[in-house]
């Protein structure tokens, strides 16, 4: 076996050729400097539509970004064919850092978590308050969700004609969480439109919700078919002249700055994913009193301090009740 010394010569080295003729691999990735920025709009099996400045281009995830997936939501880098014309398709590069995750479980003994939406500003919870009832426990999933992926959390009550709203506010009075009440009549005269607009102006929000509750309907009439057909033909996705909430869906608010997402309905909302110390953060009254609690405090014990935190004056004794009951739905099955 030939050795070679500490300072070979160039003729010493013997190189082996590439039997392929095609470059040798290299670990050095090109920085993409002069990559356009884009923000993605659909996911559906692999194909990505990314609104890249007012064209939606057609694209797929470039092989250095390994098993790293884009969401709906995510800024995103592209290169190759950015035209969006027909039969083009460009390759994003690079995922932008994320202000906010939507992350769920299939269930609680789920151990792999699933981004569903990303720099989403807020999350609409759209409950009916009758046909079907209202289920507390899955809101207050929801609300422990957009807390611990930095959202804040809506309240979007449909159906009050069948039900009134009262008994439902009260319970989630103590969270300061804003909402909007909504009944099939005056929905449709444009008034309680208004009102939701308000509250989605200038934001990026996204919109969740079990079957039934009116939804798809609610974002149909915040984004008209006519403005969802100039998102670039977004409803291709599914192969049907409307989108069917199968996936996420951004789509651009009509009549306001903003966005919003479609997200398909869901019928469970896990949270084994969700460290429980990150939920006190949404608490800001009681975030304080944790500096005595005992490591590792569930902040349901008996040697938690916020019950002396309370006690002392510091906070209301139903905001701490709040936080009880938002940590005790991670332990809860959604139908309960």
């Amino acid at each position: 076996m030939r050795r070679y010394g500490k300072n070979p010569d160039e003729d010493d080295i013997r190189v082996r050729p590439n039997r392929k003729g095609n470059r040798p691999r290299t670990h050095i990735r090109p920085k993409h400097e002069d990559a356009a920025e884009g923000m993605v709009l659909t996911v559906d099996r692999g194909r990505l539509t990314v609104l890249v400045d007012d064209r939606v281009v057609m694209a797929m995830k470039a092989r250095e970004l390994g098993r790293k997936a884009a969401v709906v939501g995510d800024r995103v880098a592209v290169v190759g064919d950015l035209s969006g014309k027909k039969d083009t398709l460009a390759r994003i590069v690079r995922i932008e850092e994320r202000s906010s995750v939507l992350r769920r479980t299939a269930d609680d003994d789920d151990p792999y978590e699933r981004v569903v939406v990303a720099n989403a500003d807020q999350l609409a919870i759209v409950t009916a308050l009758a046909d079907p009832e209202p289920r507390p426990r899955l809101i207050d999933r929801c609300v422990v969700a957009a807390y611990d992926g930095g959202l804040e959390p809506i309240l979007v009550l449909t159906k009050s004609d069948l039900a009134s709203a009262d008994k439902l506010l009260e319970t989630y009075a103590t969270l300061d969480i804003p909402y909007v009440v909504t009944s099939r009549e005056e929905f449709t005269d444009g008034a309680e439109l208004a009102r939701v607009h308000e509250l989605l102006d200038g934001k990026v929000t996204a919109f969740v919700g079990h079957s039934g509750v009116g939804k798809t309907t609610l974002v149909n009439a915040l984004v008209p078919e006519e403005r969802r057909r100039t998102t670039g033909h977004v409803n291709a996705v599914t192969g049907r002249g409307r989108h069917t909430t199968t996936s996420a869906l951004a789509l651009p608010l009509t009549g306001a700055e903003g966005w919003v997402i479609d997200t398909p309905g869901v019928r469970s909302f896990g949270l084994n994913h969700v460290d429980p110390s990150r939920v006190i953060l949404a608490f800001p009254d009681l975030e304080p009193g944790t500096v005595d609690c005992p490591r590792g405090c569930s902040h349901d014990e008996k040697d938690c301090a916020l019950d002396a935190w309370v006690a002392d004056g510091h906070a209301d004794p139903a905001r701490l009740y709040s936080l009880r009951r938002l940590l005790a739905a991670r332990e809860r099955r959604d139908g309960d």
